[in-house]
């Protein structure tokens, strides 16, 4: 497991559960040096002190606030502990809220948060089940890294998961990027929920970062020496306007049940007009199935197993 990066307790009311914090994700992402065309050497970035042009240590640096120009008001990581917060040293819990309240913008880096000794086993199962039973969240404040956050606390496996929210005025209005009033039909809408079932998912445990695997193929194949493999001729996606929206939701139908083997002849089909009572959804099923009965005989039929063509 990695190590803790905090340390504290979460209280709710006089409740008090000592913790751990860690880490619940990991960066798999391949990261680059940068080096000088010409001979290769490394580039390197250096703290370096504007008036006597030295580079400096870590623990040669201080942090200060720029009150005004040329004065800073030095900032001592002991003033930052010592603050009056009563989350300086806590995950505070201040309510419990439904869980499809928080909008999933606000919601960021997430980390286990795991009991810190005996005492704490007893209250930390206490609140999992409440907040298992009660189908709720909790949202948090806690104070880390120089700033106090909000936050929200969820279960997963049985472990409570602590995760970083954004505060309301950290978070832009999209109004300006609604699009124009544009008029779309029922039939449209329909065929588009189709193709929603058609690629709906139990869950996403599948998916793979296919980016990194094909960059990890380059470095290989580059450090063996080797050309590197290149991409096959993809079509550009097309920036013109759709004109049948329907024949690309039929189509989209199609090829997404072909990818999961579900057979051949997917489409999707308009939905019948109120006016018209020849043709059902039940005749439209009966297309996939070459038949030449008629309506009449198919409906006094539709008990029986149909005869093999």
């Amino acid at each position: 497991m990695p190590r803790p990066v905090w340390s504290g307790a979460i209280s709710f009311g006089l409740v008090t559960i000592p913790c751990k914090v860690l880490p619940a994700t990991e960066n798999h992402s391949i990261q680059f040096h940068q080096f000088h065309l010409k001979d290769e050497g490394r580039i390197r970035t250096r703290k370096v002190c504007e008036l006597d042009d030295k580079t400096l240590r870590q623990d040669e640096i201080g942090k200060g606030y720029e009150v005004s120009k040329d004065t800073l008001v030095e900032v001592t990581d002991e003033d930052l502990d010592s603050m009056p917060l009563p989350t300086a040293k806590a995950i505070e819990i201040v309510a419990f809220v439904p869980t499809d309240s928080i909008d999933p913008i606000r919601v960021s880096t997430g980390y286990y948060l795991a009991a810190d000794g005996a005492v704490a086993a007893k209250p930390y199962t206490l609140l999992r089940k409440a907040l298992e039973r009660s189908a709720k969240v909790a949202i948090a404040k806690f104070a880390w890294h120089g700033r106090e956050r909000l936050g929200l606390l969820r279960i997963k496996d049985n472990v409570i998961v602590l995760h970083a929210m954004r505060w309301p005025d950290e978070i832009r209005s999209p109004q300006e990027l609604t699009p124009k009033p544009t008029d779309v039909d029922d039939d449209e809408i329909n065929a588009a929920i189709q193709l929603m079932e058609t690629m709906a998912a139990d869950n996403i445990s599948g998916y793979t970062d296919h980016y990194r695997e094909a960059l990890e193929e380059v470095i290989a194949a580059k450090a063996e020496g080797k050309q590197p493999p290149k991409a096959e001729g993809e079509q550009e996606p097309d920036g013109g306007e759709v004109v049948d929206l329907m024949a690309a939701l039929n189509a989209s139908v199609e090829a997404a049940r072909e990818a999961r083997g579900e057979g051949e002849h997917a489409t999707v089909h308009e939905m019948p007009k109120k006016t018209s009572g020849k043709k059902t959804a039940a005749a439209t099923k009966s297309t996939a199935k070459k038949t030449s009965a008629k309506k009449t005989t198919a409906k006094k039929t539709a008990g029986r197993k149909p005869k093999s063509a």
